[in-house]
């Protein structure tokens, strides 16, 4: 992650612009039952053990550079697959999926390129989100190979 950019993301808020941190944006979006509803399956954890967070970093920056970034993107409201890219789910967990949800979650202007610092905050949000479910993962993984190690004795 960019330092300087791992912990703001802006939020329009009747006009006025809010910081708000990642932690702020995550706990934000665990309140939708939409949005909460996203997570990685088995599949996605393997790929990305597979291929790395480097590399799940480089298609998240081409997705986002490819997809969002433009100020009318090809598709828009129907670019972002559902499941498919580990980073496809993170984009919807995260309302980071269309120039729709990026206007109403954290009041993205449409019709409007985004810069390369926009894009970078939705990157680390897309990572920080990603990053979590792994450790999530991993610690469940941990916990059912403890119980089965027990279970054995």
């Amino acid at each position: 992650l960019v330092p300087f950019l791992k912990s703001a993301m802006i939020q329009m808020n009747g006009g006025e612009i809010c910081m708000q941190t990642i932690e702020q944006a995550l706990e934000k979006l665990s309140k939708s039952s939409f949005r909460s509803k996203f997570y990685l399956k088995e599949a996605d954890f393997s790929y990305i053990e597979r291929v790395g967070m480097e590399k799940i970093a480089l298609h998240a920056k081409e997705f986002v550079k490819e997809r969002l970034a433009p100020a009318n993107p090809k598709n828009d409201g129907k670019q972002t697959p559902m499941k498919g890219h580990p980073i496809f789910v993170a984009q919807h967990a995260t309302a980071c999926c269309c120039r729709g949800c990026l206007n109403k979650w954290y009041g993205v202007k449409m019709g409007v390129p985004l810069s390369e610092v926009q894009q970078q905050k939705i990157i680390n949000l897309l990572l920080v989100w990603t990053e979590k479910q792994v450790k999530c993962h991993k610690r469940n993984v941990s916990v059912k190979e403890q119980v089965n190690e027990n279970i054995k004795l």
